[in-house]
């Protein structure tokens, strides 16, 4: 490897979406990148955290014959690059001395060239690495080409003391592998970062995100670069992949990125909507489902899913049925295939009072007596339930269940009923928000959706009040309060975990307030056992919050 000075340095960044365990369909996503890279000039590739192996693998990366597949990987790859093309900087897991890293490798001149460790493992919210993973010593920079690179991995470059020892010991550029999910507001945050750490150091740096679902997790991507003086040369687009060649320059002064494309970024309610169609469209692409089916009621929620699933797929992968009851509105069966038709899907109506009725002709006996009451609502939900789990049997798409967080919050769902289903990517939407993103919908859709343009949600599906319809003239809010003011506390219980006390002072009513708070303690064993959905917010229900189910702490005003 050379080692005179360089003054231009050519750096491809590779923001992609790997597959966790996928390591042999991971390693082709590099070559095909590495060609793409080489075709556009690149000295230096650069990918994303733990890319061979997908992020994140959790205990997946124990598995000894897992760690011999991505070390197979790495040498396959190191061996390509004795061709002279680009060097690749590739983030995998890595056996060093007994000790298990999340490890960066240069692979250069055919060989594994350099090795780096993650310093700082986070532990909180969805990370999980100390688990995992031993923490690396501190690092030097990376020689390569007459250069000194710096290489934080991620966590990295969230606290001082990594980014100091890499300034101090020489890295004349930082280049940032990222496994960073997302939630609503986090590149502001992930920007405000980075131009700490670049203040701070007097360095550039190259931040490079993973792209892409992965269980309840969705990589928006959004790579950037930012310059010694704070200023935004490079700006990849976010939830779409990328390849992108960045041209570096040494001055007197340091290296600095030459002026590229700054993609605008979706942000707000336009980036969570987009979240919600990649983590869907990924679940379902990479569990290897046909396709999905769902309950069209005719009212918002499963509006809202079926645009999301068709944005995600296409509408000849979505399956729409109707089911009626005795309590299901001409205005539900119209609502209904008003959104099918402008979707394009297949749609089909079975009714189930033949289903209810003869569980409730079973049960007879021994409900003798007994008033009527939730336990025949459910039986609705149930039947409901059994019969898009036998279509997905039968046909094997996956059954996408609808269910928002204002439901998952308050319990306001039912087991072996509507929370039926394999995923559901309104699970971290509160019902607000899901008004929102289906007004949002009818006037725009994410660039990469398969869905028609134009209003796809009738107007009256959004408009009408909410209702399940179990029962004769029922609305949600006979159950519930108002959802704007139901959200508000919920968001302040959840993601802020303010004392019920706290949230009571800022003139929420009390009695209001703490039997909020007491649905949501007692829904937990519903939630324990609901289907996986995107994480959109600060604190999703299954990563972030994990709240046992037996638990009999209350909270007093």
């Amino acid at each position: 490897m050379s080692q005179e000075p360089a003054d231009q340095l050519l750096i491809a960044l590779a923001q992609l979406n790997p597959i966790v365990g996928d390591v042999a369909g991971n390693m082709r996503q590099a070559r095909e990148a590495r060609a793409q890279a080489a075709e556009q000039g690149a000295e230096l590739l650069v990918f994303t955290e733990l890319f061979l192996s997908g992020y994140p693998p959790e205990d997946l990366v124990l598995k000894p014959s897992f760690q011999a597949a991505c070390r197979a990987a790495v040498e396959e790859l190191a061996a390509d690059t004795v061709d002279g093309g680009p060097a690749l900087l590739i983030g995998t897991p890595w056996l060093d001395g007994g000790k298990l890293y999340n490890a960066v490798l240069l692979l250069d001149e055919g060989r594994v060239a350099a090795a780096r460790y993650k310093v700082d493992l986070p532990n909180y919210g969805p990370f999980d690495e100390k688990r995992v993973f031993a923490a690396g010593p501190m690092p030097g920079p990376i020689p390569f080409r007459g250069v000194r690179i710096g290489v934080p991995v991620c966590e990295d470059i969230w606290s001082q003391d990594v980014i100091e020892c890499l300034a101090e010991t020489g890295s004349e550029l930082l280049l940032v592998p990222n496994g960073s999910p997302y939630r609503r507001s986090v590149y502001d945050e992930r920007m405000n970062v980075a131009v700490a750490r670049v203040v701070e150091s007097g360095l550039p740096l190259a931040y490079v995100n993973q792209v892409g679902g992965q269980d309840e997790l969705v990589f928006d991507g959004g790579s950037f670069v930012l310059n010694a003086d704070r200023t935004l040369p490079i700006q990849l687009p976010n939830f779409q992949e990328r390849v992108r060649l960045t041209r570096w320059e040494r001055w007197a002064d340091g290296w600095r990125c030459e002026e590229g494309a700054r993609a605008p970024l979706l942000l707000e309610d336009e980036a969570d909507y987009a979240a919600c169609v990649m983590g869907l469209r990924d679940y379902v692409e990479k569990n290897r489902f046909p396709g999905v089916v769902l309950g069209l009621s005719g009212g918002i929620d499963s509006a809202l899913v079926a645009g999301m699933a068709v944005d995600a797929l296409g509408p000849e992968r979505v399956h729409c049925v109707m089911l009626p009851y005795r309590y299901t509105s001409n205005e539900s069966l119209s609502d209904a295939a008003g959104v099918a038709q402008a979707l394009g899907v297949r749609y089909d109506i079975l009714p189930i009072a033949e289903g209810v009725e003869a569980l409730e002709k079973v049960l007879a006996p021994m409900f003798d007596g007994q008033p009527r009451d939730v336990t025949e609502e459910n039986l609705q939900s149930r039947v409901r339930g059994t019969l898009l789990m036998s279509i997905s049997n039968k046909f094997g798409a996956m059954v996408v269940t609808t269910g928002n967080k204002s439901e998952m919050s308050t319990g306001y769902a039912t087991l072996y009923g509507d929370m039926n289903g394999g995923y559901n990517p309104l699970k971290d939407l509160y019902k607000t928000q899901v008004f929102r993103l289906c007004a949002l919908r009818n006037r725009w859709k994410p660039a990469y959706a398969l869905g028609p343009a134009g209003p796809v949600i009738p107007e009256n599906v959004i408009t009408k009040p909410p209702t399940a319809e179990l029962r004769e003239n029922q609305k949600d809010q006979d159950s519930l309060p108002p959802y704007d003011v139901l959200d508000a506390i919920l968001e302040r219980l959840v993601e802020r975990e303010l004392p019920v006390a706290d949230i009571v002072a800022e003139g929420f009513e009390a009695a209001l307030v703490a039997r909020v708070e007491r649905l949501l303690n007692i829904a937990e064993y519903k939630r324990r056992q609901a289907a996986p959905g995107v994480k959109v917010t600060a604190r999703n229900f299954g990563r972030d919050r994990r709240y046992p189910v037996t638990n009999r702490f209350r909270e007093t005003a």
